[in-house]
């Protein structure tokens, strides 16, 4: 990352030259080897870190005008916090490779001109100017330190670089989704919604499994564009062209999976199981429970009384601890329902799409991105009054009304 942004950003490229120790971390610019002084008119050495905001691949912008700073507050000759830098607390949590910069503060200083200013270079020059002016004429220090601090090669699955996750400051977060290796089961409806909402996030891995055709009524149901060209096609291999621009280690098979595939989930670490036959279902829990894989099972039922649809939306987790429990619940359809109108390819992409969110919703909570005030194992969502109900594992049941 560093030579690319380097080579096509010349804000940039003119801080590396100028002998500034730049260096990268995904979503910011971080130059260390920055002077201050402290409140004894000390000397100490600190960090900027600014957010960046690409406009490519390659291409760089400023968020705004404020920069993060790991180090106390500095302060000037007189030893008092230098005045108008909007020093204010602040955390931002920044790669492994940062473990020695700790961001402690921002600041917010506009150019007193133009109120904005024209790149990075005037930007960290001007705050530089602010921050290490005192400890430069009272200790002769430099920022220029012609230090190299380039970073290993990016482990990143994407292809194009995450910045709302830096915007948002949560990449602490999002780091707890980068080591799983998940399967998504089935790729109709739901499981297409659940797919679009999964490749978004740093799972090193992603391996998808259908057998079926890809035909017109299933982009009714399904997020993205209809190319005429991708009807017929599996559509397991369609899903995996679609996002093969925008992330790495999406491994598609075209297969049913049934309780013989036991070397095709070797590794997986999750699974989502998003099939609408209760005998492919069964099959499927068989393998899972056996190789203690934790899985969540989507479904949909439903029915037309008085001239609408209605029925119910169901998210059911099953751990590694309590599967086996879970499964003789009966809480999924574990044989085949001839009258399920679901099954009769009706185009309810919402319907699939809520069941999707939910899904990936609880997965995050597992992982420790939501917060999770109850563990829900077996999540209702009913359509005719849009009520959601929960239960824990511990015998909790929570109800909230959806206005």
């Amino acid at each position: 990352m560093f030579q690319k942004l380097v080579n096509h950003n010349d804000d940039l490229r003119r801080l590396v030259e100028k002998g500034y120790a730049v260096s990268f971390d995904e979503g910011y610019l971080v130059i260390r080897d920055i002077p201050y002084l402290g409140a004894q008119r000390q000397p100490l050495t600190g960090a900027i870190v600014a957010k960046l905001e690409f406009t490519d691949r390659e291409k760089v912008r400023q968020d705004n005008h404020q920069i993060f700073f790991a180090g106390f507050s500095p302060c000037g000759l007189d030893g008092r916090p230098i005045p108008n830098l909007g020093d204010q607390p602040a955390n931002i949590p920044l790669g492994s490779r940062f473990a020695d910069v700790v961001v402690e503060r921002s600041f917010s200083n506009k150019p007193s001109k133009t109120g904005k200013f024209a790149d990075f270079f005037e930007k960290i020059e001007s705050y530089v100017a602010i921050i290490s002016g005192p400890a430069m004429e009272l200790h002769g220090a430099t920022p220029y330190t012609f230090r190299t601090c380039e970073e290993s090669p990016a482990d990143s699955v994407f292809k194009f670089h995450d910045t709302m996750t830096s915007r948002a400051e949560i990449a602490d977060l999002t780091a707890k989704l980068k080591d799983d290796v998940l399967a998504v089961i089935g790729l109709g409806g739901t499981g297409a919604y659940l797919l679009d909402l999964l490749v978004k996030i740093p799972a090193r891995e992603i391996r998808i499994f259908d057998f079926d055709p890809y035909h017109v009524h299933n982009a009714f149901r399904s997020p993205g564009r209809l190319d005429e060209a991708e009807l017929g096609k599996p559509k397991a291999e369609i899903y995996e062209a679609r996002y093969a621009n925008f992330r790495s280690g999406i491994e598609a098979k075209i297969k049913f999976i049934d309780a013989t595939c036991v070397e095709d989930l070797d590794g997986v670490t999750f699974a989502f199981v998003c099939v609408d036959k209760g005998s492919s279902r069964a099959g499927i829990f068989d393998l899972l429970l056996r190789k203690s894989i934790p899985f969540i099972d989507v479904g949909l039922g439903l029915n037309r009384k008085h001239g609408s649809l209605g029925g119910m939306l169901r998210v059911t987790h099953y751990s590694k601890e309590r599967g086996a429990t879970m499964r003789d619940m009966k809480l999924a359809e574990l044989n085949d329902a001839p009258d399920d109108l679901y099954r009769t390819n009706i185009q309810i992409g919402e319907l699939n799409a809520l069941n999707a969110c939910l899904a990936a919703i609880r997965f995050k909570q597992l992982r420790g991105f939501y917060n999770e005030e109850l563990p829900i194992e077996h999540l209702l969502f009913n359509i005719g009054d849009l009520s959601i109900i929960g239960e824990s594992a511990m015998g909790d049941e929570n109800g909230t009304e959806a206005g």
